[in-house]
């Protein structure tokens, strides 16, 4: 099959055993087109909940599967690829975590979302790239325990002065790999371009940016603008995304090294594979993991109203 005669059985196979296919915005263009749902990891779990779909099919990385899979707990997740993992939320567990509190008595854990569900049991918050700094200065606690992404967290704290942070020197490997020179070079480039930084890139980068936010927050921005060029700190992904919706308007990356393996790991024969019962890995979770997950998740809705 080529990719349009495969996108076509993709879409009658997922009519056919009433699957919802949800797929990061780092996935590429021929997997977005077959989704049901395009967006960030958290906003793709809570569409899943929303459906009547008995089973959901992840395009994505493990973590994001498991919060699907916590916040509908009855439903039948599945993750595309199961080797796709987040290096991020494998750079702490739990009982890493679990030490961290007791060296930081006091302190309130804020846990990223890009963190295992049995990593965010330990946490008194979670938060989202979208949602992080009005969440945590919504919190009544000065002293705040923040992990696993330090550049997030130190992107949260410039906005929050009047807190205290303490973080986890983990990050996104792949923002991570843009640098300052890559802005210098960047802006001589496309000197009339708007720079759209992720807040897990290094402050090095996100203190030249025109806007800082999440990946949907980032598109969003570019749909509204009135500007033409954008250059793109995040994920490469992106910039194809931007270039189909929007071909009148013009979109650069910040860097080449911008590219995440684990998520170009998942393919549109993947997802067949999956939808054919001859691929992917259903997500499970124990009752307490999704329970005391959950209890978090749920900390986090309610403080983001």
């Amino acid at each position: 099959m080529n990719t349009r005669e495969l996108q076509d059985e993709i879409i009658r196979l997922k009519k056919e055993k009433d699957f919802c296919i949800l797929v990061h915005a780092y996935q590429s263009q021929d997997i977005l087109e077959v989704a049901d749902f395009v967006g960030d990891s958290f906003g793709l779990s809570q569409r899943a909940a929303e459906t009547s779909n008995e089973n959901v099919l992840m395009c994505g990385v493990r973590f994001m599967a498991e919060t699907v899979k916590t916040l509908s707990p009855k439903k039948h997740v599945y993750l595309a690829n199961p080797m796709a993992g987040c290096p991020m939320a494998g750079q702490i567990d739990r009982e890493l975590l679990q030490g961290m509190k007791k060296e930081y008595p006091g302190y309130k854990v804020v846990a990223y979302v890009n963190t295992t569900a049995d990593t965010k049991r330990e946490a008194d918050m979670i938060v989202t790239s979208a949602s992080a700094v009005k969440i945590v200065k919504s919190m009544p606690d000065e002293n705040i325990l923040f992990v696993p992404d330090c550049n997030l967290g130190r992107w949260v704290e410039s906005q929050i002065p009047e807190k205290n942070f303490v973080f986890y020197k983990g990050g996104c490997p792949t923002h991570m790999k843009m640098r300052e020179f890559d802005v210098e070079r960047a802006r001589k480039e496309h000197p009339n371009a708007l720079l759209l930084v992720h807040p897990e890139c290094l402050n090095e980068v996100t203190k030249h940016a025109d806007y800082v936010g999440s990946t949907t927050g980032i598109m969003d921005f570019a749909r509204k603008s009135d500007a033409k060029e954008f250059i793109i700190a995040t994920e490469q992904s992106i910039v194809q995304h931007l270039q189909f919706e929007m071909p009148e308007k013009k979109f650069y990356l910040l860097s080449t090294k911008a590219v995440c393996q684990n998520m170009k790991m998942t393919t549109l024969v993947d997802v067949y594979n999956t939808l054919i019962g001859n691929g992917g890995e259903e997500i499970v979770l124990d009752d307490a993991v999704i329970k005391e997950s959950r209890a978090a998740i749920d900390r986090m809705i309610e403080a983001g109203k």
